[in-house]
């Protein structure tokens, strides 16, 4: 079994964590908006503040995000030497990956939540398109 080259799966989690966060300002700020975010607010089924007054939310979903990241490129470089190099195999690092940060728990949501369900399928795409952009950058930067 060959090595992993821990510089390179480093590399492509930092790009793919620039990736991913971008990705996630296009659904955030262009598929959702500020005003249905502030419609939900207004009545009364988002908060508007933070319930554990934690203000770091923003920088710790940033890192999170980086933090996947570097799962997803860490999986493509493992798995590699078996299913083999390329776009193929990193797509299904992503499809994957994805599939179990996204699908689960926004599924719920969509079903038990009283919230606009464009809310958890958004979620749900930042974080599955999210991870297969971050599976093939990370892909496409790896080397052995």
């Amino acid at each position: 079994m060959a090595a992993i080259n821990q510089k390179r799966v480093l590399l492509g989690a930092g790009v793919a964590g620039v990736i991913w966060n971008a990705w996630g300002l296009v659904i955030e700020m262009g598929l959702l908006g500020q005003e249905r975010y502030t419609a939900a607010q207004q009545k009364g089924v988002f908060l508007a503040e933070e319930a554990a007054h934690y203000p770091y939310f923003l920088p710790v979903y940033i890192l999170t995000l980086f933090l996947l990241a570097y799962v997803v490129a860490w999986a493509y470089a493992s798995v590699r030497a078996t299913h083999g190099p390329g776009p193929k195999t990193a797509l299904k690092v992503g499809l994957w990956v994805g599939f179990a940060a996204g699908f689960p728990l926004n599924f719920a949501l969509a079903n038990w939540l009283a919230v606009d369900r464009l809310f958890p399928f958004a979620w749900m795409l930042e974080l599955w398109v999210g991870a297969i952009l971050a599976a093939l950058v990370a892909g496409w930067l790896y080397k052995d």
